[in-house]
């Protein structure tokens, strides 16, 4: 089994989070941060700023990491790892007619944290570190079905 390493952006602009259903056409209510898998010979500031790119339309500088976190399926051969940083929006705007390149992103949007009560949401932690100055790390967090 390889262990895949992605890289997520927390994004919160005026007090509001920046989300992401990865899921083509309407398939899941599951909302994430957006970013992905890291591609070799790039640094993972650059993977993080060209993913949050394609998905979002937005160009970001990336900071400091905030989180580590571990996705498994316990009964498979999956496990991934994202790696958390916290990003500013340096260009652009969300435009409902950005479309994601690669066709996985199909909506984008911000959230207060008090919307984000109502959400499914992974991972668990995204809300506390998305609001906070601290680092975290969530261990083998339990994949979820769409």
């Amino acid at each position: 089994m390889t262990v895949r390493l992605a890289v997520r952006a927390v994004i919160v602009d005026r007090g509001r989070l920046l989300l992401v259903n990865a899921y083509p056409g309407d398939e899941s209510d599951l909302w994430c941060a957006p970013g992905g898998g890291v591609v070799p010979h790039l640094s993972l500031p650059e993977n993080l700023a060209r993913e949050v790119h394609e998905e979002t339309g937005l160009a970001v500088e990336v900071g400091a990491p905030c989180l580590v976190n571990e996705f498994h399926d316990p009964g498979g051969d999956y496990h991934q790892v994202d790696l958390f940083f916290r990003c500013r929006i340096t260009a652009g705007a969300l435009d409902d007619g950005w479309c994601d390149p690669e066709g996985i992103v199909n909506r984008r949007r911000f959230f207060t944290q008090n919307e984000l009560a109502g959400l499914r949401l992974k991972p668990d932690l995204l809300p506390d570190v998305a609001f906070s100055d601290g680092c975290l790390y969530d261990p083998l967090e339990v994949l979820v079905p769409r």
